[in-house]
């Protein structure tokens, strides 16, 4: 048995690579904060649903998700032989996957359910996704997602809710200050018309322009070059976004955009209009959220190809990138649908405001502290007592350096405490606080 013993592997018990463990404390923050945003989308009257991790590998590869797509874990067939045929290419090996955003697989459930939903239709999710990310500090292969969406509503009511509801949420989570940069495909696509880019080429010059900010023109244009968008195009594209980018609010931003780019239509500017306007109302408003700032900014692309109008992020100074994103989607939902229905949405990157939010460490209630000698069932009995009056008790065994104890449950969260003595509770007391009151 000692060899045998002797002889057994000890397993790693880290979590796989790009994932990790929660511990209690850090659970209890990130369900705070999600019933802090749920309650605050709920004032808007979106409604929580809930799709399946596993979608059909065949719409998590339709050539709407982007890069992403080049990330989705894929999920091999039940039933498979134990080996495969030379040659056999992996895909005919696969029929699911993880989902790598909330956005796929809403379009699928609101196909699929479209009849027992209202119109326009306010949907909620918040739950885990997956992306074969190569891990680093700050990216996890699996991470959570909070979307809103509107289904069904084609006129820019939806940008500007979806916005408002957002910074609403992110308010109440006490994550502030935010800026709002709005921008429109459709204007991009015009500016890159305008730039000498050809339509199916398009694409491309936006993948090129979406790094502005993480390697500037320099990198931008070396990049439009290799790209053989030529020297021409890059230089007369840095000149048209600069001078819209230098406009001093949205109303000059717009005014530059209707003379430097000929090809963008009036319903475009005046969508982004609208939403300025709307935001301005509401920065101004007492009733509305504080602590944040908008603009209407042309170096917005959002990386996604299923966007067809406006899109926005909002950021924080203390974030890298943005905390939020998102835009209208108006052809997704129709690939599933058959028919066309307008659809915008935005997601907040729940993992890069868990750290930003304000909130007080959980409070785990009383500790109710007994000696293991006390009668089973008295002990019980006496916790059964506080939580009847709509408190949290815990049941802690007494240990024989009592004051060094309760100083360890004031630093777990404990607010109070009482000691059983023969089974019985004595006089509830009030632990001194050991942990800080912020977030």
């Amino acid at each position: 048995m000692h060899g045998l013993a002797c002889g057994v592997a000890k397993l790693d018990n880290s979590p796989p690579r790009g994932t990790r463990d929660m511990l209690p404390d850090e659970v209890s923050r990130r369900e705070l904060l999600i019933g802090r945003l749920v309650s605050a989308y709920e004032v808007f009257g979106f409604r929580r649903i809930e799709t399946p991790a596993l979608e059909d590998i065949s719409r998590l590869s339709s050539g709407e998700g982007g890069e992403n797509e080049k990330l989705v874990y894929k999920v091999l067939k039940r039933g498979l032989d134990p080996v495969v045929d030379t040659g056999t290419s992996p895909d005919d090996l696969v029929d699911l996957g993880l989902r790598f955003d909330l956005t796929v697989p809403l379009t699928r459930f609101y196909a699929n359910n479209q009849a027992q939903l209202p119109a326009p239709f306010r949907a909620m999710q918040i739950g885990p996704v997956w992306r074969a990310e190569r891990p680093q500090r700050g990216r996890f292969r699996q991470f959570t997602q909070c979307d809103i969406d509107t289904l069904g509503e084609p006129g820019v009511l939806a940008e500007a809710e979806l916005l408002e509801a957002t910074l609403s949420a992110l308010a109440s989570a006490g994550v502030e200050p935010v800026e709002a940069r709005v921008n429109d495909r459709r204007l991009l696509a015009a500016i890159a018309t305008a730039c000498g880019v050809g339509a199916g080429r398009r694409s491309s010059f936006l993948v090129t322009l979406d790094k502005l900010d993480k390697i500037g023109w320099p990198g931008v244009k070396a990049e439009l070059v290799e790209r053989d968008f030529g020297a021409a195009v890059a230089e007369e594209t840095e000149r048209v976004v600069t001078l819209l980018a230098s406009a001093v609010d949205a109303g000059d931003m717009l005014a530059r955009a209707a003379d430097l780019v000929p090809g963008v239509a009036d319903e475009v500017l005046g969508g982004l209009a609208s939403t300025a306007d709307a935001l301005e109302r509401l920065q101004q408003d007492p009733d509305g959220p504080s602590g944040f700032s908008y603009a209407v900014d042309p170096t917005i692309v959002r990386g996604l190809g299923y966007y067809t109008g406006q899109i926005f992020e909002l950021r924080h100074p203390k974030a890298a990138g943005s905390v939020a994103g998102g835009g209208r989607y108006d052809g997704l939902v129709g690939r599933s649908l058959g028919r066309q229905v307008p659809a915008c949405g935005i997601s907040i990157g729940f993992e890069r405001i868990v750290d930003l939010a304000e909130m007080a460490p959980p409070e785990l209630g009383v500790a109710v502290v007994y000696d293991r000698a006390d009668e089973l069932g008295a002990t019980l009995s006496a916790a059964r007592r506080i939580r009847a009056a709509g408190r949290r008790a815990t049941l802690v065994p007494k240990r024989s350096n009592l004051r060094a104890q309760l100083d360890g449950l004031s630093r777990e969260g404990f607010t109070s405490f009482v000691v059983l003595e023969g089974g019985e509770a004595g006089e509830e007391r009030a632990l001194r606080s050991a942990r800080p009151s912020g977030g």
